[in-house]
């Protein structure tokens, strides 16, 4: 493996020649061997798992390291659990999706045999945000690598301990022509999206993924955003406030909600408010009974996003709106650690229900017909992940063909993302494109048409000169 890490001292010019040579050297390994054999994928995803089950000690140290603090089991759930889960599963499934899939070629194309082969697609480039750093790289050149690529990875600047533990990780596992690390701010990212890659894959915002998005286009590279958005919870007139809040909270205290599919806000029953805040105050307070100082609680990353979320908070509360904490103190500036703040009924058009939270704070809408709710979705951006809390199964279907959303957990929240058979991405704003389960392997691999004829080629019936009566004939049978 090789890493590119620059100084912002460097020209733009020479960063972008660095990451076109190393470019280069991918690309000529890619070249010699388009289709990688089974083998030599296994046998490079047996290798990362094993440096992975040595490494990731190390990995959490440096996350908590990066965050200012961040809970050990908060990590290990998120970011390290996840790619031993994803290495398992892929290895598992691999032979079975390299194998050709047979199609049919079609009375009119009788007789011949059609099959589909799945190729590597060459070169891939891997864009990592900074909130799950080693999942949302791991996860992807996991699926990458299995698919037979070689890969460029570039991480975020905010969190430079978990890049070094990285960048050791990936240096044992990897050859520097197979897999590339790069490191540097947003100059280095530009340069990066400016590649001809064969695949862009990309985490972040929707402003940012735009961005990404017409850097690709130069190249025509094609691109999967997994974005974010304002991934709301309903909670139903049928369900039980304090089962709601249960299952709410876990979505929104993991990583301290610094998540794309946390629980963004929720619409809740009129005449279940003050039940729900009731629920949502004692379960909070009793998973962390020693406050924001508890072990178990997450910083916020950096003083940029600490700083935008009481930004949030300080606006709520000039606009006369209820800001209620579930904690006392409710903020520490030296520790950016922050309780979990309700806001009741913040106006529509507020900008804490336009962007994406991406922290602890939970916006509550209440409704008094929960049809309304669908409404309102129906005129927003589709979100990333929508939460429904209710037993009642008519309903359940009519919110499923109703709303769209990139997926929907009923009566759980981001648990959906942790199906390694199933496929995860965004729609519209929230995302293109999918990756996890066999649709992962495919979004890195070229699905190549291959039909082959034998000796008899009936075809030959449909050569000029055109006229004949046999091709009327079945001109006519067909065309009905």
């Amino acid at each position: 493996m090789t890493i590119v890490s620059m100084a912002t001292k460097v020209s733009a010019e020479q960063q972008r020649n660095v990451l076109e040579v190393q470019f280069a050297t991918l690309l000529e390994r890619s070249s010699l061997n388009p289709y990688v054999a089974y083998k030599s994928r296994i046998k490079d995803l047996e290798r990362f798992q094993r440096v992975l089950k040595t490494n990731y000690p190390f990995l959490v140290s440096a996350l908590s390291e990066d965050y200012g603090h961040r809970s050990r089991t908060d990590s290990l759930i998120t970011d390290i659990l996840p790619c031993f889960q994803m290495l398992r599963y892929t290895k598992r499934k691999l032979k079975r999706w390299m194998n050709p899939s047979k199609r049919s070629e079609g009375l009119l194309l009788m007789p011949a045999r059609v099959q589909v082969h799945y190729q590597p697609l060459g070169v891939v480039g891997i864009v990592v945000p900074w909130n799950f750093p080693v999942t949302l790289s791991l996860i992807p050149l996991i699926t990458a690598i299995a698919a037979g690529n070689c890969v460029m990875v570039k991480l975020s600047e905010s969190t430079p301990h978990t890049n070094q533990s990285l960048k050791t990780l990936l240096q044992d596992v990897f050859p520097a022509d197979q897999v590339c690390v790069v490191d540097g701010d947003i100059t280095i990212a530009s340069a990066f999206c400016e590649l001809p890659f064969d695949h862009l894959f990309f985490t972040g915002s929707t402003e940012v993924g735009k961005k990404v998005m017409k850097s690709a286009s130069t190249n025509l590279t094609p691109v999967t955003l997994e974005l974010g958005g304002k991934s709301p919870v309903i909670v139903a007139p049928d369900i039980d406030p304090e089962l709601a809040a249960e299952r709410l909270l876990f979505g929104k205290n993991l990583n301290t909600g610094q998540i794309c599919v946390a629980p963004d806000h929720a619409f809740v029953p009129e005449d279940k408010l003050k039940a729900f805040i009731g629920a949502l105050r004692s379960q909070w307070q009793s998973i962390y009974p020693k406050g924001i100082q508890s072990d178990d609680r997450t910083s916020i990353i950096n003083n940029h996003q600490y700083e935008r979320l009481v930004s949030l908070l300080d606006d709520a509360n000039k606009s006369g709106v209820t800001v209620i904490s579930l904690g006392e103190p409710a903020t520490d500036i030296v520790t950016r650690k922050m309780a979990l703040h309700l806001v009741i009924n913040p106006t529509l058009d507020s900008t804490l229900m336009k962007e994406e939270i991406f922290g602890p704070i939970l916006p509550i809408i209440t409704y008094k017909d929960v049809h309304d709710v669908l409404h309102i979705l129906q005129g927003h951006p589709r979100p990333l992940a929508l939460y429904l809390m209710t037993f009642d199964n008519y309903f359940q279907q009519h919110v499923i063909h109703h709303t769209h959303s990139g997926s929907i957990a009923i009566n759980d929240s981001l648990v959906q993302v942790a199906v390694d058979d199933a496929p995860f991405g965004g729609i519209g704003a929230s995302g293109m494109g999918s990756y996890h389960g066999i649709e992962g392997f495919h979004t890195f691999s070229h699905a190549k048409t291959v039909f082959i004829r034998g000796k008899l080629n009936p075809r030959k019936l449909f050569n000029p000169p055109y006229g004949k009566w046999w091709q009327s004939l079945i001109l006519e049978l067909f065309l009905r």
